[in-house]
């Protein structure tokens, strides 16, 4: 990290916290726990090393080593509908995101959370808890400029607007206290599009900005200023790693620069095997599925040293995430909040197959830096133009995809395994009584984090917010999970189902 980002950090703490770093903090006697969620963007299913994987995770393995991991957690298979459950206690289609950010003018595709729902942040805010969010919205309309020209010029820097979506759709509107992140769902990694800090466009980022940096540091700065007083909190870390475009800093894709030259098969039986080691996976119920496209052999391949890259950087930007949320686990603990605070991580979706280098400039990619340095789209994976550097915009693929969502079948966008099935580890010394380490093979859904907030914050889901009736509560808690108890509520029966088959039958979440 550059001094000026070091420097910029350091600022932005002292703003929002009102005291220097490391200053005591106020003994709660509210004894309610604080809640973070972390939230990962297109992370495989077996992406994370204690989920099998041999990317370097170490603080999410020592959480997971702390608490307890889910075998059988599912989310919808896409960014915004997932993000939509998550925060509304939903099905995404009743949130108003049945799809993208698009206004169909339709009652489930609005593009937006809709009046006839709220927020884990609404009603967290009521029931007196802190409530802040760093990173990616992707849940409002977003504002697009008429001429395509125009729009390109805004991406790259080269023209300023101050609103990226209707001003009544930010987080900030939506119940958060304190918001810094991507309103947009794809960002350049060195310098982000559609950046905001509360309602305020950030126009520039200091020299050396790495934006999963600043999620996490901007988090723990979050945290030492909530840390001040008795209320709990509740903070919402919703990263932009590792969806594409693959940009990643050199020293962390060095750590990775010869794991991936094995090939795809090396790899996704190494995971499955160590995935079977760690008890993720029962092996009768979920065999290894086969390969995508396996006619392809990785030695016949033409294309090798370009994807063995590419994986690479997927690699790193997940090594980059977990560094950087050892820095709020960090700050968690200066701040005596570690004990009763339970964090939940979880991607939004299984992996991502898009192949982005096709696409091109236009709507939400950018053609061109900020300095005027073109962009690159490397559709015939030359090796001119590898993934990583700010300078070009590329994705990890299919096959690759298929790989971090081993043992399954397919990806994000798909009501396959590969598509709805995430990791999902739950951390909380206090209030965790189920065995430290275990596994969980009951199912939970994002949806169902709404129902276990609202428990644990000893509140109740609103029938009517801000005059507007609201949407009934869909999920289920899941404290009787945590208390190592069998939780009630619908199951289905995935015994005789093909590996990969699931297509959302659980408790018909689709």
């Amino acid at each position: 990290m550059s001094y000026l980002w070091l420097l910029f950090i350091s600022i932005f703490s002292s703003a929002i916290s009102g005291c220097a770093p490391g200053a005591e903090t106020a003994q709660s006697t509210d004894t309610r726990p604080n809640i973070v969620v972390i939230m990962a963007d297109d992370l495989g299913y077996s992406d994370l090393g204690c989920y099998g994987g041999e990317v370097q995770t170490p603080n999410l393995d020592a959480l997971a080593a702390d608490g307890l991991r889910f075998s059988q957690f599912y989310n919808t298979s896409r960014c915004c509908p997932s993000r939509a459950s998550l925060l509304t206690g939903l099905y995404n289609h009743q949130a108003g995101i049945g799809g993208m950010t698009t206004d169909e003018h339709q009652p489930g595709y609005r593009g937006h959370i809709n009046d006839s729902s709220v927020t884990l942040a609404e009603v967290l805010k009521e029931a007196g808890y802190h409530t802040g969010m760093v990173g990616k919205w992707h849940v409002s309309n977003t504002i697009v400029q008429d001429d395509p020209q125009a729009q390109l010029a805004w991406l790259n820097h080269q023209e300023f607007h101050s609103a990226f979506s209707p001003l009544e759709q930010y987080p900030v509107s939506r119940g958060f206290e304190k918001y810094y992140g991507n309103i947009w769902g794809v960002v350049d990694f060195f310098d982000p599009f559609s950046l905001l800090n509360g309602k305020e466009a950030v126009r520039s980022v200091p020299k050396g900005y790495y934006h999963t940096d600043a999620i996490n540091d901007s988090s723990a700065a979050y945290i030492r200023h909530f840390a001040q007083d008795d209320q709990p909190f509740f903070l919402y870390v919703a990263h932009t790693a590792p969806h594409w475009p693959l940009m990643a800093l050199p020293e962390d894709i060095e750590k990775y620069k010869d794991t991936y030259t094995v090939g795809w098969d090396a790899i996704r039986e190494a995971r499955y095997q160590r995935m079977i080691e760690k008890g993720i996976i029962d092996q009768e119920k979920y065999p290894l599925s086969e390969r995508w496209q396996s006619e392809l052999a990785w030695a016949d391949h033409a294309d090798s040293v370009w994807d063995a890259r590419a994986m690479a950087v997927h690699a790193a930007m997940i090594d980059r995430m977990d560094q950087g949320i050892g820095r709020i686990i960090k700050a968690l603990e200066e701040t005596g909040e570690m004990d009763n605070t339970l964090i939940v991580f979880l991607s939004d979706n299984g992996a991502s197959p898009e192949d982005c280098m096709r696409y091109g400039p236009g709507f939400d990619r950018p053609g061109q830096t900020r300095s005027g340095e073109e962009i690159k789209y490397p559709v015939d994976k030359s090796l001119d133009v590898l993934p990583g550097p700010q300078t070009s915009f590329t994705s990890i693929g299919e096959r690759w995809a298929n790989v971090a969502n081993t043992p399954f079948r397919y990806w994000k966008m798909e009501s396959f395994e590969g598509g709805v099935h995430t990791p999902m580890i739950a951390h909380w010394p206090a209030g965790i009584k189920a065995q430290k380490g275990s596994i969980t093979d009951q199912i939970g859904h994002v949806m169902d984090f709404m129902a276990t907030f609202v428990d644990l914050a000893k509140t109740d889901y609103p029938s009517q917010y801000q005059g507007h009736e609201i949407t009934p509560l869909q999920g289920i808690s899941l404290a009787p999970v945590f208390e190592g108890k069998q939780r009630a509520g619908m199951r289905c029966c995935l015994t005789n189902m093909k590996a990969g088959d699931m297509y959302a039958v659980v408790r018909g979440s689709r």
